[in-house]
C-alpha cells in the first residue's frame, strides 16, 4: 500500500488537499502529519501551503521540518503546491526578503501592479490556462492549455528555465509548474481545479518519481 504524507505546518488548505487525494487515491493511505518520522517513512510527500513565506519558514523551522522536506525532495516523489512551490526557491521578495529552502535555485517575485486604465489585479485569483512545456507523467491525460485555479500574489523565477514544466500568462508569462527529477511543483491548486486537478493528483500518486 502506498503511503502519502501531506505536510501539516498550520498553513494551507490541508483538509481540501487530503480529501482530494483520498478521492483519487484508491487504497493509498493518506496521512496529514507534522511528525518528521512519519513524513520520512512515507512513499510520496505533498507540501501544500497558502500565506506568507516568512511565516511558512518560521513554522517549518519550529517544527524541525525544513531538513525533513529537503530530504524528501531528494529521495521520493514530491509535490509542492502554491506556497509549497515558492518555498522550494532560494529567496522571496516577500516581507522585504525571506530565504527559502534552497532546493531549486531561483527566487520568488511579486507581480507587477501595472498602470493605466486596466491595472493588473493582485492577487492573481481564479481560473487560468496552463501551457505544458514538456511531457511529464503528471500531465498524462490532461489536455494542453487546460484551466487550473490560482490564488497568489507572487510568482517564481527559477534560475534554470529547463525546470519550467508549464507556464501561465497574467501580465507576464510565469512558471505555473516546475519539474526536476522526483520533484513536481505547481503554483495552481490542483485540489481546487476540478477534473484536471484531480487527474494531476491521481497521476502523482501513480508516479514513481521518474521523468
Amino acid at each position: 500500500m502506498t503511503t502519502v504524507a501531506v505536510i501539516d505546518y498550520g498553513m494551507g488548505n490541508i483538509r481540501s488537499v487530503s480529501k482530494a487525494l483520498e478521492y483519487v487515491g484508491g487504497d493509498a493511505q493518506i496521512m496529514v502529519s507534522y511528525d518528521p518520522e512519519r513524513i520520512l517513512h512515507a512513499d510520496h510527500v505533498v507540501f501544500p501551503g497558502v500565506g506568507a513565506l516568512r511565516d511558512c519558514m518560521s513554522e517549518l523551522q519550529r517544527l524541525e521540518l525544513d531538513d525533513v522536506i529537503r530530504e524528501c525532495a531528494r529521495t521520493r516523489p514530491f509535490l509542492g503546491i502554491c506556497l509549497g512551490m515558492q518555498a522550494l526557491m532560494d529567496f522571496s521578495e516577500e516581507n522585504g526578503g525571506t530565504p527559502g529552502l534552497g532546493i531549486i535555485p531561483g527566487r520568488t517575485v511579486m507581480f507587477p501592479g501595472g498602470s493605466g486604465d486596466a491595472p493588473l489585479k493582485i492577487p492573481h485569483m481564479g481560473w487560468n490556462r496552463v501551457h505544458q512545456m514538456h511531457a511529464h507523467a503528471l500531465w498524462e491525460g490532461i489536455p494542453q492549455d487546460s484551466y487550473f485555479y490560482f490564488v497568489h500574489s507572487y510568482y517564481i523565477e527559477p534560475r534554470d528555465a529547463a525546470v519550467v514544466a508549464a507556464t501561465t500568462d497574467y501580465g507576464v508569462s510565469f512558471a505555473a509548474a516546475l519539474s526536476r527529477g522526483n520533484i513536481f511543483a505547481a503554483q495552481f491548486h490542483p485540489e481546487k481545479s476540478q477534473q484536471a486537478g484531480l487527474k494531476l493528483l491521481a497521476n502523482f500518486l501513480a508516479w514513481d518519481g521518474e521523468i
